[in-house]
């Protein structure tokens, strides 16, 4: 069974809702799977946070986005849901992205509506493609797709830039196009997903802002409203920017290592990155 099929699995009609935290990296990655989280989100915004140090405003090529998927692939064994962005150009594009995904090992991507250049969905200023152009797309997608069992998720930007009702009926649109789950991007309050859950049926994801009012609901809430997947896309990048940010200071203002019982230690982080396997190998095979 590959990663997509056991994403499907986890997926299933009463099942717990899927939650699956935002890796920037493949480090990040692999906290995330010995957490014990069944399944991994390759965030854009994460990926270009780590890869150019940037705003999440589609500077990221299909290329990058692909390879840093495909690192996060090798680096785990649960599944790795990755964004696509726009699908980086036109339905020819849509269809290497696609292809692209499909041999990186990933279990599933969304494709967004934006016009490009897309930006992060929590942003102003979003601008939407034709809701007709945004499903042929998506149908552009399930055809790459073929008989390969990737999970193609349609999210929509709408919620932001023109409101919630445009929102649903792009979401219902691209549902009705053959998407395998909806994404309505940039909630940030509960009555955001309220209204989601109200009014859009069939599988459905979250995305979870940290800071936003939205962000206090639980994963059973989630559930309990039909969301079947939810992503919290920036805690681990947020967390780590606070903790290096913190570390730094204080080894600048003292001039020495800050120490705190929490601290990961060396060996600890070798354990992590799985030196002892490639030390075993170097003393079997090695000179």
């Amino acid at each position: 069974m590959n990663a997509a099929d056991r994403l499907r699995a986890l997926l299933a009609p009463g099942q717990p809702i899927v939650r699956a935290p935002g890796a920037y990296d493949s480090v990040t990655a692999r906290i995330v799977e010995q957490a014990g989280f069944p399944a991994i989100y390759m965030t854009g915004f994460g990926a270009t946070a780590s890869r150019l140090g940037l705003p999440d405003i589609g500077l990221l090529t299909q290329t990058e986005m692909t390879e840093h998927a495909r690192n996060m692939v090798r680096a785990t064994t649960v599944p790795v849901i990755a964004d696509a962005d726009t699908g980086y150009g036109g339905p020819s594009n849509i269809h290497r992205t696609v292809e692209e995904y499909i041999q990186a090992g990933v279990a599933a991507i969304h494709l967004e509506d934006q016009v490009a250049p897309k930006r992060c969905g929590q942003l102003s200023g979003i601008r939407l493609m034709a809701a007709d152009e945004s499903a042929r797309r998506v149908e552009a997608a399930l055809a790459a797709r073929g008989t390969e069992s990737l999970l193609v998720i349609a999210r929509t930007d709408a919620l932001g830039a023109t409101g919630r009702e445009d929102a649903i009926d792009r979401a219902k649109r691209y549902r009705d196009a053959g998407a395998d789950l909806m994404f309505v991007d940039g909630v940030k309050t509960r009555a955001d997903i309220d209204y989601v859950a109200e009014h859009l049926d069939g599988p459905k994801v979250a995305s979870l802002v940290d800071g936003t009012d939205a962000a206090t609901l639980t994963a059973h809430d989630l559930q309990q409203r039909g969301f079947s997947l939810v992503f919290y896309a920036l805690t681990a990048l947020f967390s780590a920017v606070t903790a290096v940010r913190q570390s730094l200071r204080e080894l600048h203002d003292t001039d020495t290592i800050p120490v705190r019982p929490s601290t990961i230690t060396y060996a600890d982080y070798s354990e992590l990155v799985g030196l002892g396997f490639h030390q075993e190998l170097d003393s079997r095979y090695g000179a």
